[in-house]
């Protein structure tokens, strides 16, 4: 009843709710204290965090074996899923459909709306409360920023709401894709992340991946971070708000060498010219945010390269075989990391031993 209460207050009037501070928002995505609908990276606080990490760590040991593949994909064997992928995706979705199988989900899928009444004029809204009428979760990628959340908000005020996760959502929000590249830092740094120097690089302004990590910062002490890219480019100013309202160390610069030497971690990202209404993306000269072989003996030892993927031009295929490169073990993350958030959200994690 308290919660009926908390929730008609909160959510009664969408565009009131969207525009309320997250922190006000985050209650309404939560119950019996544990994490619902994951729609935002400010969800994931430090002790969720290695929460997750730990059950992660301990999916990729027990599944090495049958007998422990065999338990995992009974836990969840009841319930059904639905990928429901508006925007373009390989590895968010790859990851997320065999994270939902090692927990023994049953999935369904749509990735492109002209295969669903949505061409006969159904209102996406609608689109996705009928999927909650034959599944038990929804895992969304939709190209309009707020859509995701809009989706759990209608869900959370229905008769039979259903758990609702975040894939990528506009250019603003893909907080699992936060959630793997902590993951990632986590095991480079052996649970050290504390003190990190992190240089973020490329298209900082429309890349939601590096807004989404740069949220995840607050949770760690005494991180420095380093944004380059192209003027036309740099981070907006609501992540450097964030940034100084916790007091999180950054410079911004155009200068790529300048930041390399001193790196615990560099992060590259691609232009995302998807974003484009002119062409804009054209009229920028983004070689001087690439990273060449030629770098590798600038790093740290213990450097990290990372990349969301996929990529361009924006790393030379010959850094691959630097055992810095750690991008395509970020990418086989996002797996373990997805498989812990839903293993978290359905209560099955404690089993997870």
């Amino acid at each position: 009843m308290e919660r009926t209460r908390e929730m008609t207050s909160i959510g009664a009037d969408w565009d009131k709710f969207y525009s309320a501070e997250i922190s006000s928002k985050t209650p309404f995505f939560s119950r019996d204290g544990r994490l619902y609908d994951c729609l935002f990276a400010q969800q994931l606080n430090r002790e969720l965090l290695e929460r997750l990490f730990k059950t992660a760590g301990d999916l990729r040991e027990i599944t090495q074996k049958k007998e422990g593949a065999d338990f995992v994909s009974s836990l969840l064997s009841h319930k059904r899923g639905m990928l429901y992928f508006v925007q373009p995706s390989t590895r968010t979705f790859l990851s997320f459909l065999n994270a939902c199988h090692i927990l023994g989900i049953k999935t369904s899928e749509i990735r492109d709306t002209s295969t669903s009444s949505e061409v006969k004029g159904e209102t996406p809204e609608d689109t996705v409360r009928t999927f909650s009428s034959y599944v038990d979760l929804i895992i969304m990628r939709h190209p309009a920023p707020g859509f995701v959340e809009k989706t759990a908000w209608l869900m959370n005020r229905t008769g039979r709401p259903v758990p609702i996760i975040n894939g990528g959502s506009g250019k603003d929000q893909h907080p699992t894709q936060a959630l793997l590249d902590m993951y990632t830092l986590y095991r480079s740094f052996n649970g050290s992340v504390d003190g990190r120097k992190i240089v973020m690089v490329g298209d900082l302004k429309r890349g939601r991946t590096v807004r989404s990590l740069s949220y995840l910062m607050k949770n760690y002490k005494n991180i420095s971070l380093a944004f380059v890219s192209p003027k036309e480019f740099k981070m907006e100013p609501d992540i450097l708000e964030f940034l100084n309202k916790h007091s999180i160390s950054f410079i911004e610069t155009e200068d790529f060498g300048s930041v390399m030497g001193d790196a615990d971690a560099i992060y590259m990202t691609r232009i995302q010219d998807e974003h484009d209404k002119t062409g804009e993306s054209k009229k920028v000269d983004y070689s001087p945010f690439y990273f060449k072989k030629e770098h590798l003996k600038i790093l740290k030892k213990n450097c990290v390269i990372m990349h969301p993927l996929p990529r361009r031009h924006e790393i030379e295929p010959a850094v691959d075989e630097d055992p810095r490169a750690m991008y395509w073990r970020q990418e086989r993350n996002g797996m373990w990391a997805r498989a812990a958030l839903i293993a978290h959200i359905f209560g099955v994690d404690s089993k997870i031993r």
